[in-house]
């Protein structure tokens, strides 16, 4: 059973200061899983975790992660600025993008950030645009072909823009060692929201092994490897979390039967989760606003996939508990009792945060939390219909709240209009 990381009574205050609907973010919970993340991983000196920023862009959230010790993994110029407004420079970032425009590497060279470079052909450029290659790089693996564990097929990584082949990583190892690099890392991203324990293991296999054949045929020192993201989260109430623990572990027994051998037993681990970090810590709180009934029931809320497209995108499940209002009776516990459509206003078929979806009875004015939109909810919005993104709350720890992004205004769509000034009267 699902349940929100807030009360009802809560809901209701916080609804009645900043109008629905808005994003909500749970400081205790980040910060207590942050923690569990550098404990499990505290077998390894070097361990570091560089948070996604696309995952959750807020510079709040991301500088509550970094007062934990986490880096920035940046994917573009803003994720770059946003990592120096923060104070994090140098080897606190990780700089991991593709098809990269060269403002992007140069201000990445600027910071001082660690470049994982994503294909061979983007280490010439990057001399070009951005001057000499860093002393500390990267480089990005991709295997190709099916990533298979026991419990099946993960995901496919030959069907990926990301990554070179392995050919091309020796080649790539060689070049920037030419060039004055003199540390380096290995990277690679083979599965997006892995369910059980075993993808981080299985992939630090792969990466150690790499690692070592890397080292003594280029002649160079590998620095750390990068495991990269795609540890899940538990979006369906009757799925199981990933233990963080365990995955570990896995990834301690690998290092000890591969690298340590291999004499490498100082190479860091380092990691760049996302939704793992901050994903079940947020939460999209609405409104129900309109009921329908014609072929089916529809609940039409205040909030749309401007705010979390990822129902609309992939046909993503997310989680709905039925809050209620002040002074109703609190509906999270009851059992379901009608199946409805859960819709936006979008002029669009697919504004559906969930179809043919079993909940409590629900009246006009109820307040829903729609879960796990702690990561790549608010950071995928958009402007489709003009219509405009919502605010991003806080809830601290000691129970107070904190406005950290208002919620956009009709200016705010109208600014980049600098033709014609007078769209933002």
């Amino acid at each position: 059973m699902k349940r929100p990381f807030v009360s009802k009574e809560q809901l209701v205050d916080i609804a009645e200061r900043y109008p629905t609907p808005f994003h909500l973010y749970d400081e205790a919970g980040i910060r207590a899983n942050a923690e569990a993340v550098l404990d499990a991983f505290s077998w390894n000196p070097g361990f570091r975790e560089y948070f996604a920023v696309k995952a959750n862009p807020n510079p709040t959230i991301v500088r509550i992660l970094a007062e934990h010790g986490c880096g920035c993994d940046c994917s573009s110029l803003t994720e770059l600025m946003i990592a120096r407004r923060l104070g994090l420079t140098g080897e606190r970032i990780m700089f991991s993008s593709n098809d990269t425009p060269a403002e992007d590497f140069r201000l990445a060279r600027e910071l001082g950030a660690i470049v994982n470079f994503d294909d061979l052909s983007h280490i010439p450029f990057f001399e070009e645009v951005a001057g000499p290659v860093p002393p500390v790089v990267s480089c990005r693996f991709n295997p190709g072909g099916l990533f298979r564990l026991a419990n099946g097929i993960m995901d496919n990584p030959g069907d990926s823009k990301y990554g070179m082949t392995e050919a091309q990583l020796f080649e790539a190892f060689r070049a920037l060692r030419d060039r004055g690099a003199r540390e380096f890392g290995l990277h690679a991203f083979l599965a997006s929201n892995t369910h059980g324990n075993d993808y981080y293991p299985a992939l630090a296999r792969i990466l150690f092994g790499l690692a070592t054949r890397l080292s003594r045929e280029c002649g160079v020192h590998v620095g750390f490897v990068n495991l990269s993201g795609g540890v899940g989260i538990p979006y369906r109430p009757d799925e199981a979390p990933c233990d963080i623990r365990a995955i570990a572990e896995g990834v301690r027994r690998a290092f000890e039967e591969v690298l340590v051998p291999a004499g490498m037993g100082d190479v860091a681990v380092f990691a760049e989760m996302g939704r793992f970090m901050t994903g079940p810590f947020g939460c999209l709180v609405t409104r129900v606003i309109h009921e329908k009934r014609i072929h089916k029931d529809y609940l039409g809320v205040d909030a749309s996939a401007v705010d979390l497209i990822r129902p609309a995108m992939y046909g993503a499940y997310h989680h709905i508990t039925v809050m209620g209002q002040a002074g109703g009776p609190d509906k999270s516990r009851r059992p379901a009792a009608r199946t409805y459509d859960v819709t936006g206003c979008l002029c669009e078929n697919n504004d559906k945060f969930a179809v043919d979806r079993e909940l409590p009875e629900v009246e006009l004015g109820d307040l829903l939390v729609i879960h796990d939109t702690g990561a790549h909810g608010y950071s995928m919005g958009y402007n489709y219909n003009g219509r405009l993104r919502s605010a991003e709350v806080l809830l601290r720890e000691d129970g107070s709240t904190e406005l950290i992004r208002r919620a956009e205004k009709p200016s705010d769509y109208f600014a980049t209009l600098d033709v014609n000034p007078d769209w933002n009267r």
